[in-house]
């Protein structure tokens, strides 16, 4: 998988599939005071021809300075070219802990009434949003302080990445249009922000208001929250009534190399190649595959096998639903956490 993961998890979770979706570009020239001031220009006309008010436009743009600090993290972000995948299970010990578990059950009594409201209108699982509110920030302990607008004009003046961020520097006005103050609009260096950590083009499409106040306060509200991330899933294509996947046992014995798939995803190919086909659940149970809980799924619900750690460990069986998962952020370690954590804080 691309560094775009490493900015999601140092940054404060960026987490969103049109932010991952995007190919890391050549390197950018040098970096100015004066050619940022110069760009401005540009990126006020950008946002002016696509509907940002003139009284926004004039209150936020004679405020911007570059921000070197940006382009700095921007440009620590590593390439996808390495072929080493690192183990699985340090990465669930640090993000399944005890801790976060203990956080998430007591979030989802403290939210329990409103999340199981969620849950009807929408077939999200409470659990799985907790765990994503929970990986994001951490149930909103943090969730960034980088100035928004600062940052995502420097990230477009930049230019490695400059539709993307042009793009979210606007909606981001477009945002303050509706009344969102600017000292609300902070988050990760990268843009993203909130408790569910929404870019701001994300923010504008799917944000929903949880508690009836007529507002969509993805900052400081986890009614608003919560319900914004189901949003998220159910534009993703989540499926109600099926699981996210079930951990495995795998017999040595498998053939494995019947299983492997030859279609390559355009998208996080890295991520997908290591899954295999995809089977019922009936017929990984005739393959003897056997279930870590004893229980299983229906029979016919599709699902592909993942072994992140190599044969002989923990494998797990992995539904639609997981993709939708990926949606949100492309890592099958970022994928297995939120729902190993959802199954934690449900039991």
């Amino acid at each position: 998988m691309s560094g775009w993961n490493s900015v999601s998890r140092r940054a404060g979770a960026v987490g969103l599939a049109a932010f991952f979706a995007v190919a890391l570009a050549g390197p950018a020239p040098a970096q100015s005071e004066a050619g940022f001031q110069s760009y401005l220009g540009e990126l006020r006309a950008q946002a002016l021809a696509q509907g940002v008010s003139r009284r926004t436009a004039d209150a936020v743009f004679p405020t911007l300075t570059m921000n070197p600090r940006v382009i700095e993290l921007d440009r620590q972000q590593p390439g996808s070219s390495s072929n080493a995948i690192p183990r699985f299970a340090p990465y669930r010990e640090t993000h399944v802990d005890a801790a976060r578990i203990r956080r998430g059950r007591s979030a989802y009594a403290e939210n329990r009434s409103r999340l199981a409201s969620i849950e009807r209108e929408t077939g999200v699982p409470e659990q799985i949003m907790v765990a994503i509110w929970g990986h994001e920030t951490n149930y909103g302990s943090y969730t960034g302080d980088f100035d928004l607008a600062r940052s995502l004009a420097t990230l477009a003046y930049e230019g490695r990445r400059r539709p993307l961020f042009s793009g979210e520097f606007i909606a981001l006005l477009k945002i303050m249009d509706r009344g969102v103050p600017r000292e609300r609009l902070k988050g990760s260096w990268a843009g993203a922000m909130g408790y569910p950590q929404f870019l701001p083009s994300v923010y504008l499409r799917l944000a929903r208001d949880g508690d009836g106040d007529g507002q969509a306060n993805i900052w400081s509200n986890s009614a608003d929250a919560l319900a914004s991330i189901a949003n998220y899933f159910v534009h993703a294509g989540w499926r109600p009534g099926q699981p996210w996947g079930i951990p495995v046992n795998v017999p040595a014995s498998l053939d494995r190399g019947s299983l492997s798939t030859p279609a390559v995803s355009p998208r996080c190919p890295r991520v997908f190649d290591r899954h295999t086909r995809w089977r019922t659940m009936d017929e990984w149970r005739a393959l003897g595959v056997t279930s870590q809980r004893g229980s299983w799924p229906g029979g016919t619900i599709q699902a592909t096998l993942l072994e992140p750690d190599g044969p002989g460990q923990t494998a797990y069986l992995l539904t639609g639903n997981y993709r939708v998962i990926l949606d949100y952020n492309c890592s099958n370690f970022y994928a297995l956490s939120v729902g190993l954590l959802a199954d934690e804080i449900q039991r």
